[in-house]
Formats: C-alpha cells, sequence, structure tokens
C-alpha cells in the first residue's frame, strides 16, 4: 500500500488537513451524527440534501437542516434544485450558517427528487447543470466569500447513458472545484455494485479533485479506492452509520498505524451521546423515535444484542434507552 494516501486537500480555496469525507445522507447525516463524526476524524461533513425551494420560501425545515455542529470548523451544504435561478439565490441565503463548500446535488436518486428534475435527473440535461453550477459558483463569489462549490454525481442515470464524464466537465468549466462520484447508475440506486473505473477515469481527466463513493463499508475499503483509483479523497456514506469509528481506524490504516476495534461499551456510549445532541435539535420524543434504527446499527454484531435490539426500538425516552444499554452492559 502507498504511504501517501492519507494526505491534506485543497478545494479551491478550501484546506482541508485530511481527505476523509462524511458524505451527504438525507435523513442520516444531522448535526448531531455530523458532529461525531468529527470527533472520529472526519474531515469534511456535509448536511443532508437541502430544498433550494424551501429554503427559499424560508422553510421553518431549513433551518433544522442547516444547524451547525459545534466541532465542526467547516462543513459543507448541499442543495438540490432544479432551477438556476432557484438554486443561486439558495445559495446566496446561506451566508449566516457560514459553510466551507457548497455541494450540488446531481446524484440523488430518489422519485420524488428526480421528478421534479433535480438529482439524478440534472445528468440528463448536462446545459442545465452547467447553469446551476454557474449560478451557485456566482452566488458563492458574490454572497459567500469566494468559497468553493461541488458537484455530486452518479455514473449516469442508467447503463445506457453513462455520461459522468460530460457532466463533470460541464460543472467545472463552469465554476466547481470538486467533483463527488458515487459510481453506481440512477437505476441502480443502492443496489449492484459500484463501478470504481469510472471513479479512476474521472480523477485522470479533471484538473479539480475527485471524491469517490460507493461501497466503503470498511478502512480496507477505503485504502483500496485510494489507490486503485488514484481520488483524492473518499465518502463514507453507509458504511458510516452506526460506526463512525470507521474514520479513525481508516486514518490508522491509512498512516500505518493499528486501530483498536471498538468495544460494547464505547458503540454504547457514543450511540447515547449522539441521541441527546440529537434531542436537543429535534426534542426527545421525535429523537428517540428517529434514533432506534441507528441504535440498531450501532449495536449490530455485538455479542447478545438481538434481544436488546428487539427492545430499543420499542424506547419513547432517553431514560429508558439508557437503561436498556446500562443493563446490557452490564
Amino acid at each position: 500500500m502507498k504511504n501517501d494516501l492519507y494526505r491534506p486537500l485543497r478545494i479551491g480555496s478550501l484546506g482541508l488537513d485530511g481527505n476523509l469525507f462524511l458524505a451527504p445522507m438525507s435523513g442520516c447525516t444531522d448535526s448531531a451524527f455530523r458532529s461525531i463524526c468529527v470527533g472520529y476524524g472526519a474531515k469534511l461533513t456535509f448536511t443532508g440534501l437541502v430544498s433550494a425551494e424551501a429554503l427559499v420560501r424560508r422553510s421553518a425545515a431549513s433551518e433544522g437542516l442547516l444547524r451547525r455542529a459545534a466541532n465542526e470548523a467547516v462543513y459543507a451544504v448541499q442543495l438540490f434544485g432544479a432551477s438556476p435561478e432557484v438554486m443561486g439565490e439558495a445559495a446566496a441565503l446561506l451566508a449566516p450558517y457560514r459553510p466551507g463548500l457548497v455541494d450540488i446535488n446531481a446524484g440523488c436518486p430518489v422519485p420524488k427528487v428526480t421528478r421534479c428534475g433535480a438529482g439524478a435527473a440534472l445528468m440528463r440535461t448536462p446545459e442545465k447543470l452547467a447553469r446551476i453550477v454557474e449560478a451557485v459558483a456566482g452566488a458563492a463569489r458574490d454572497a459567500l466569500g469566494g468559497i468553493p462549490v461541488s458537484v455530486k454525481l452518479r455514473s449516469g442515470w442508467d447503463a445506457g447513458s453513462i455520461n459522468f464524464a460530460e457532466c463533470s466537465r460541464f460543472s467545472v468549466e463552469a465554476g466547481a472545484s470538486l467533483v463527488s462520484l458515487h459510481a453506481r447508475t440512477r437505476a441502480q440506486g443502492y443496489s449492484g455494485k459500484s463501478c470504481w473505473r469510472h471513479i479512476a477515469e474521472l480523477a485522470d481527466a479533471l484538473p479539480v479533485p475527485v471524491a469517490g463513493s460507493g461501497d466503503l463499508y470498511s478502512p480496507e475499503d477505503a485504502a483500496l479506492m485510494l489507490e486503485e483509483t488514484g481520488c483524492a479523497a473518499v465518502m463514507f456514506a453507509r458504511g458510516a452509520l452506526g460506526n463512525p469509528f470507521i474514520f479513525t481506524a481508516t486514518r490508522a490504516l491509512l498512516l500505518g498505524r493499528k486501530a483498536e476495534t471498538p468495544d460494547a461499551a464505547l458503540c454504547v456510549t457514543t450511540a447515547l451521546r449522539q441521541l441527546e445532541m440529537f434531542a436537543e435539535d429535534a426534542g426527545e420524543a421525535s429523537a428517540c423515535r428517529q434514533m432506534r434504527k441507528v441504535f440498531c446499527a450501532y449495536t449490530k454484531g455485538l455479542h447478545g444484542a438481538a434481544p436488546l435490539r428487539a427492545r430499543l426500538v420499542q424506547a419513547k425516552t432517553i431514560a429508558e434507552y439508557r437503561s436498556l444499554l446500562e443493563s446490557f452492559l452490564a
């Protein structure tokens, strides 16, 4: 394995001291989870999808999505939308939140996003995608102090329209300073295998950094992607859910060091800390309800945890969670 896989990275005017990112995930990358991941070594975190239309309408829901964690020295806001004008206006409205980067979602495969022409649907009209990048880059320059703009892509709409190279070239020419590629098509969703060869082709062709995403579930996966594709950074998505320790372990592997495997106590206390932070933002009842699947992820693989998970999905208060988890550890 090469000895320079973990390294600093510059994205336009933004300098980072590492290349391990937390990918944007709708309903998952709230400020509490991002804070946990930063604590374990994520060097750039992305919000979940923020609707440009909702932001321009001053939707109260957008405020929660944009909330920044106290330990996030820098974070990225991901916007989605289909109108260059609205996307530019929404980007300008991010000034009070002081993001370090604005990310344009051109890869989400979910029908409620693509039906309105946003997300992966933008890859069907590369010229329109370029106009959106240009509008957001203009807002970033004029209203946000010149912060960089990035674009998150898929390999293409489906197997018959693999056009990530064209969309990336249009995006960079329009002002993008980073391209992130989830190397699956929109039609694949999250099934099948991602095609890392597409990431390698992009990393070789573009004058800006490329971040790779897809099938990253272990430190070894990340090392292999960096080495095989030559990408500048890796973005953990589902592989980090319930396992923020993957950032620490990956950094250790890339630097030739040994990382300790998290024990049950660390998994449980980290999950509880995430719940408590999430409750401060979303309220206890909502946080406890939404965190049930998260606790299942944190306890996956722990010896004797199956009965615990069956009871955790019924928990309604932080006190109930704490009692169940303390009994399990005891």
